[in-house]
């Protein structure tokens, strides 16, 4: 069956750095679109980042760009998410999410909704805070 993990999640003070990964298992791992999309307390979810199946086309959110880079290793089945100059409202539940339809572009990344993906993974936690 299909799963996704993700993990590397934690504490990080303001300008620090973590790095997720989301590990993947039970389909053809390369040929999907992989996002990650993240939901601060008490608020909506909020897409972030998405990587192509090749990882030839990476997309950000304006509110990550030039701070956060996607990343996959296709031979490991795995999406990287490289998070720098952490802010206080990076904090949030940060998940991966694999897209409905192998390789896909979606139109417009910044639009992607929740019927844009069939499987995601539990979530891990990113907490920034001196």
């Amino acid at each position: 069956q299909v799963q996704l993990v993700e993990s590397g999640g934690g504490l990080a003070q303001p300008g620090g750095s973590l790095r997720l990964s989301c590990a993947a298992s039970g389909f053809t791992f390369s040929s999907y679109t992989i996002d990650w999309v993240r939901q601060a307390p008490g608020k909506g979810l909020e897409w972030v980042s998405a990587i192509y199946s090749d990882g030839s086309d990476t997309y950000y959110a304006d509110s990550v760009k030039g701070r956060f880079t996607i990343s996959r290793d296709n031979a490991k089945n795995t999406v990287y998410l490289q998070m720098n100059s952490l802010k206080p409202e990076d904090t949030a539940l940060y998940y991966c999410a694999k897209d409905r339809y192998s390789n896909r572009r979606r139109s417009d990344y910044r639009l992607s909704a929740l019927y844009d993906y069939d499987y995601w993974g539990q979530g891990t936690q990113v907490t920034v805070s001196s």
